[in-house]
């Protein structure tokens, strides 16, 4: 797996973000925005993902658009992150946006190894995801959600429930006694994801 690092590969705070093509196209942008807002030294580890549906998905799910349906990676897609993450003397912070933003959510309640989760407009509209949730405590303090205000308006039945399951999660989270913010962003989905995720990351490190 080819890792691609940014920041101080000494730093305390490592943050581990899923990424494809697009997000890696911006992710020094992205870098140079959590430098400017947060005021702790990081490593940033950019883990490429080839098959978002299948490595990010943590059970099946049928296709939301297209024809492509969700696998079960997840799992394996986790060993090879936690690999990443066994020096006792750094904090982990894991993160992504998107696809990447879910997976990060479930990937807390598999393991106690990160610090806290930056879930950027998260694909938190999921099949089961939210009952998921419901059911389980998330094994970090520190969660960060955030949405577009735009998400929530498209035609697609499925994606359209995104501002409700938000919501719902922020309440889960708060209830269950986490420290979680949700913050809203101007625009779609597509509208600045480095600097939203950006804005995740910068959080936890606050």
């Amino acid at each position: 797996m080819n890792i691609y690092e940014f920041g101080n590969p000494e730093a305390e705070h490592v943050l581990v973000q899923m990424v494809d093509e697009h997000d890696l196209a911006v992710i020094e942008n992205e870098v140079e925005t959590i430098r400017q807002k947060a005021d702790k030294d990081f490593l940033l580890l950019a883990v490429p993902v080839k098959d978002w549906n299948q490595d990010l998905s943590p059970w099946r799910a049928p296709a939301v658009f297209g024809n492509n349906d969700f696998g079960d990676g997840a799992q394996n897609t986790l060993l090879e992150v936690t690999d990443l993450c066994q020096n006792k003397n750094k904090n982990y912070y894991i993160g992504g946006y998107s696809l990447a933003g879910l997976f990060a959510l479930w990937a807390a309640y598999q393991t106690d190894l990160f610090k806290g989760v930056a879930a950027a407009s998260p694909s938190i509209w999921f099949p089961g995801f939210i009952d998921y949730m419901k059911e389980r405590q998330i094994r970090c303090h520190d969660v960060y959600l955030s949405l577009g205000d735009k998400e929530e308006k498209t035609r697609n039945p499925v994606m359209a429930t995104v501002g409700e399951k938000i919501r719902e999660a922020h309440v889960v989270f708060e209830q269950q006694g986490n420290c979680c913010v949700l913050e809203w962003n101007q625009g779609n989905h597509f509208k600045d994801p480095d600097l939203r995720t950006a804005k995740a990351f910068s959080w936890l490190l606050r």
